[in-house]
């Protein structure tokens, strides 16, 4: 039996192609699923099964439209409320692929029809696909749900992550679909490329945590923000979401780029936030593509609201527009290619300072007595980071929140900084965009750390 792992890196997750070397099936696939084909195309094999764990709230899946293109079962939970035919299983349940059986294990928490499936091939150690159940080090978060049953939630992951520790060989590997980055993660987890039973009980927080309540008081106090666009991900995987469309959008002159910056809407500059903040478009918002960029426009961006990109290329939109078709923003009003200087229709390009901790003025106030004279440091890390250690002094407003807050910062130039410096330069975008004088801080908030900023005085 065979394993091949297809990373989404963007929204922290993972899809798995498991083959006898004939027949194949996929665990939990992404919307794009070309790559899932890709991958059987290079194997030789044959899409027999596709199966999923849970209805996702982080992407909208492949699952459905893998399914009908091979003219294979479609596997969910019977008690999930879908609106397409599925092969409807449960706990209990075992299928055969070729020479491989597929055990069905109910492990509610992360969601409450979550399944787990051990894929086995005759005498050989079997595997286990957790999906948001047991993660490297840690568990899928509880919440999402209903925020009011994320205790009984909870309980649930506890119980579920036992059972897979006891009824599962220790050299079962473990595949989960989390935990690489996603916001369904929870916990402390230990990340890594693998990991199998036996090496989780010695390290996931809900098999070395004897106490069932300390686990669980410890896993609610450790959520924090998720994105707001999985409230709409359950809802188009219920529906059977087909294939997206990656027509490239219409090429838009620099005047049309103008006209829908006045007129409102999104226009979303893919290079770095060095780039950006030297020279851009005013207006627009620079959100780098990379690691999590889908995960910020999906969460700061109102949902369903019209998006153009500026891209350095035509490939940079493609690799763009691939990344959000996974979380469903499917349809772009164009794209551009080029300069900030080519591309502001006769409006000077916008541009803010950047600079490192160590540059930080000395003339830096707090934030709650600031002026128009003054400058401020404006953290927008999560409030889980904040509260762990932070700057004295400092505005504290997390990204997520900023376009809703914007009123509420204090007057003065506004130094912003983050973790890594990735949200600060949006948050910079944003309040560039808002008319406010800003200094986007590129630099790890260690630096901040080693300098002594942090020690209260």
């Amino acid at each position: 039996m065979h394993v091949e792992v297809i990373s989404t890196e963007d929204l922290g997750d993972r899809s798995y192609l498991v083959h006898d070397g004939t027949s194949a099936v996929v665990v939990d696939p992404q919307r794009d699923i070309d790559r899932v084909e890709k991958v059987l195309a290079d194997a030789g094999v044959r899409c027999a099964m596709v199966v999923e764990t849970h209805i996702h709230n982080d992407y909208v899946t492949g699952g459905y439209d893998l399914a009908m293109r091979n003219g294979c079962p479609y596997v969910v939970n019977a008690a999930d409320d879908v609106s397409f035919a599925r092969l409807a299983v449960s706990d209990g349940d075992e299928l055969t692929v070729g020479a491989m059986t597929i055990r069905v294990l109910a492990t509610p928490g992360h969601t409450d029809t979550h399944l787990s499936y051990v894929i086995s091939e005759g005498e050989q150690t079997p595997a286990v696909f957790t999906g948001g159940s047991l993660l490297y080090g840690s568990v899928g978060r509880t919440d999402l749900v209903d925020v009011d049953r994320t205790e009984e939630l909870t309980r649930a992951q506890y119980h579920s992550a036992r059972r897979l520790a006891a009824e599962l060989p220790d050299a079962t590997s473990v595949y989960p679909t989390h935990g690489f980055g996603s916001f369904c993660s929870s916990g402390s987890a230990a990340g890594g490329d693998g990991g199998t039973i036996g090496e989780e009980k010695g390290r996931n927080d809900a098999l070395v945590t004897e106490d069932e309540d300390a686990f669980v008081d410890t896993l609610i106090a450790n959520l924090s923000a998720y994105p707001a666009y999985y409230a709409h991900m359950g809802g188009l995987n219920r529906g059977g979401p087909t294939a997206p469309d990656l027509t490239p959008p219409a090429v838009l002159q620099a005047e049309h780029l103008r006209q829908r910056i006045d007129a409102g809407e999104w226009v979303v500059d893919l290079r770095d936030g060095t780039a950006y903040a030297a020279s851009h478009v005013h207006g627009s918002v620079g959100i780098a593509l990379g690691q999590q960029f889908s995960t910020y426009v999906g969460w700061l961006m109102p949902w369903g609201a019209p998006l153009t990109l500026i891209g350095e290329s035509a490939e940079q939109v493609a690799d763009a527009q691939r990344m959000l078709v996974r979380i469903g923003i499917d349809e772009l009003q164009g794209s551009a290619t080029g300069s900030a200087q080519e591309l502001s229709a006769g409006t000077p390009p916008s541009s803010y300072l950047r600079h490192t901790f160590a540059e930080l003025p000395g003339v830096l106030v707090d934030a709650a007595t600031a002026t128009e004279e003054d400058a401020v440091l404006l953290d927008v890390r999560r409030d889980d980071e904040y509260a762990t250690d932070h700057i004295p002094g400092a505005a504290h407003v997390p990204l997520h929140d900023l376009l809703d807050k914007l009123d509420t910062l204090p007057p003065g130039q506004l130094w912003v900084h983050c973790a890594s410096g990735y949200r600060a330069s949006i948050a910079a975008s944003l309040l560039d965009r808002a008319g406010r004088d800003v200094v986007f801080i590129d630099d790890d908030f260690d630096s901040a750390v080693d300098l002594g900023l942090t020690k209260q005085s």
